[in-house]
């Protein structure tokens, strides 16, 4: 079978079976199990796929129409124009969570410091910044030391030296003998969904940690547990950045000013809803 046979079949079930993004789905598998890129998928769609490939490909394509990620299928995601391993043991970077290190890289012109990024998952945000920001120090955090892990190899893949990461419960392991770590970015994408969230049954997230998705207060617990927490590990003229759902903006912007932040102000998402929010300490 060529491969645009087979990607037009596959996309086909895909589609079918309700992803969102049946073609794109069916390439980066595809792409994937033959070390090809999409572009090359394109070019050469006329000629056979492998025998061997094709099976791989089945059987991915089989776990994809029940739901199962692609990102952990295939073990990897691209974000930032990084490739970086991924897990079930930590979240998928998305292309909205593109829209926190931009906010991070606008709050860093001109000057030089210390980011702390809460939560790291796969490290996708440190990594972001860090490649951009080499002069940096840049530290990542999580809860999860299988995330830990993932994120600390992810840095030594794209060998970027300015980074680091550590286990600790939000800020827990960041305060020693009295003495506090101090940041001139924080930034986290904590989990902000509700506990009732229809959307927590559907698509990739039904696979994903739960722990990394699910807040208190209607989502809202992590988000205000660290606008307060953050004021203790912010140098003065510090930002601290968050992601929070699309509907939470107006939220997150009272606790800032409640809390003493100046500047604040939310950004859009590339779909246009408020996606992240920042304020200056």
């Amino acid at each position: 079978m060529t491969f645009d046979t087979l990607l037009q079949q596959s996309t086909q079930r895909l589609q079918e079976a309700g992803s969102p993004s049946p073609r794109i789905d069916a390439e980066a598998l595809l792409a994937f199990v033959t070390g090809h890129d999409r572009t090359w998928l394109y070019t050469w769609g006329d000629r056979e796929c492998p025998v061997e490939a094709y099976t791989q490909f089945e059987a991915l394509l089989a776990l994809r129409v029940q739901g199962q990620p692609v990102a952990y299928l295939t073990g990897e995601r691209e974000f930032w124009g990084l490739r970086l391993a991924t897990s079930p043991d930590t979240l998928i970077p998305r292309p909205d969570t593109e829209t926190l290190v931009e906010a991070a890289l606008y709050c860093a012109q001109n000057v030089t410091g210390r980011f702390l990024d809460l939560g790291t998952g796969t490290g996708a945000i440190a990594l972001a910044f860090a490649s951009e920001k080499p002069g940096w120090q840049v530290l990542g955090v999580d809860i999860r030391p299988e995330a830990v892990s993932t994120a600390s190899n992810n840095a030594l893949a794209l060998k970027i030296s300015n980074v680091q990461f550590v286990q600790s419960d939000w800020f827990s392991a960041l305060t020693q003998a009295g003495q506090r770590d101090t940041f001139d970015i924080v930034v986290s994408n904590p989990p902000y969904i509700a506990a009732d969230d229809p959307h927590l049954c559907q698509g990739d997230v039904r696979y994903e940690p739960r722990s990394a998705l699910v807040a208190d207060a209607g989502g809202m617990a992590d988000l205000l547990h660290l606008v307060i927490a953050a004021r203790e590990h912010l140098d003065m003229g510090g930002w601290l950045v968050l992601e929070h759902g699309y509907n939470q903006a107006s939220l997150v912007r009272e606790a800032l000013v409640r809390a003493g932040y100046q500047n604040v102000e939310s950004v859009q998402d590339v779909g246009g809803h408020e996606r992240v929010t920042l304020g200056l300490l």
